[in-house]
């Protein structure tokens, strides 16, 4: 019996599929969920949600939002989701250069929310780099 798995921002349903796993970045750390999970409620943070179905994976970059797990039915609200073939590396790259450098600039004046604002765009673009690289390390060199 696997999981029936709904990822959806404000804009868009990005994935609506079955897994027979989902690994996700909680604020807390990484979970995964296997079919019969108990009932759970839970934020999440920047990172990569991974979708597991025979053997293979999907990787999303996920900001943050919520997941519910019930009735073998996973549904994430996310502020923002991406799918691997959705992320441009070059622009993600350049997202990452960005909040590095504001990150340093905050640095200055660690009590502004810049400096939080700043970590949250690392992590961001931090995520959606990962995904690119395990899309990367998956495929076969011609």
């Amino acid at each position: 019996m696997p999981l029936t798995v709904e990822v959806i921002t404000a804009e868009r349903s990005v994935v609506a599929q079955e897994a027979d796993m989902v690994v996700a970045p909680t604020m807390e750390g990484v979970i995964g969920i296997l079919p019969r999970h108990a009932p759970l409620l839970t934020a999440l943070g920047p990172g990569v949600m991974i979708l597991k179905k025979n053997g293979a994976e999907e990787n999303l970059a996920i900001s943050g939002g919520f997941l519910e797990v019930r009735h073998n039915h996973v549904l994430v609200l996310a502020d923002t989701a991406e799918r691997e073939d959705e992320i441009d590396e070059q622009r993600a790259t350049a997202a990452r250069v960005r909040a590095e450098e504001a990150l340093r600039d905050a640095a200055q004046h660690p009590q502004d929310l810049s400096t939080e604002a700043a970590r949250i765009a690392l992590r961001r673009s931090m995520a959606r780099l990962d995904v690119v690289q395990r899309r990367r390390r998956r495929r076969p060199n011609p």
